[in-house]
């Protein structure tokens, strides 16, 4: 076996592994067995994620299969070219060739690290609270009538249906403070209540 053929079957090992984990992963193609490492990849890792959320713990090693099939495939790909087309000693195309397998398995890992880590802060009850939420009236609450109030609760803006929440008409445009929220429904009381 020559230089040449070795950098070309690790290329080839290299890009129909990526390819393959593309398609098993973009069109759902599922292998009729399951391959297991001995050692622990991305997923094992990421098991929080299965149970709810991402924690910022998240931790993907180093060698895992996309970025050793990164390595192998440029590698590859490098030192096939580098023994097919330069006149360079087979040390020196080892050598360019590992050092390009390496940086594509980096820039993968980094990829995969950027992709898995949650930068997000974490969802506290207290933020989706909506009794204390301040409104504005959308729809004219009429007496002892139900009306439409819009608010923003966690960075995203809401619509309710709303009452009084003492049974008095308020015109649209005005502001309101939600005092409880019950079957759907907002009940409602003036800000200037409140600021008195």
């Amino acid at each position: 076996m020559t230089w040449s053929d070795f950098y070309l079957l690790c290329f080839l090992v290299g890009f129909s592994l990526s390819v393959l984990s593309f398609l098993a992963g973009a069109v759902h193609i599922h292998l009729p067995f399951k391959i297991h490492l001995p050692f622990h990849s991305a997923h094992h890792g990421g098991a929080g994620a299965s149970h709810g959320s991402l924690k910022a713990s998240t931790h993907i090693s180093w060698f895992n299969a996309s970025s050793a099939m990164a390595f192998l495939a440029w590698f590859g790909g490098t030192g096939y070219l580098l023994a097919r087309h330069s006149h360079l000693l087979a040390v020196v195309s080892l050598a360019i060739a590992t050092l390009v397998g390496l940086a594509a398995g980096w820039v993968v890992f980094r990829f995969m690290v950027k992709l898995v880590s949650s930068t997000d802060t974490p969802m506290k009850s207290e933020d989706y609270r909506i009794e204390g939420v301040v409104g504005t009236v959308n729809m004219p609450i009429r007496e002892s009538g139900t009306g439409e109030i819009i608010f923003s609760m966690a960075g995203v803006r809401r619509c309710s249906g709303a009452r009084s929440d003492d049974g008095k008409a308020i015109e649209k445009g005005t502001e309101v403070v939600i005092e409880r929220y019950e079957k759907g429904i907002a009940y409602v009381k003036r800000w200037e209540e409140f600021t008195r």
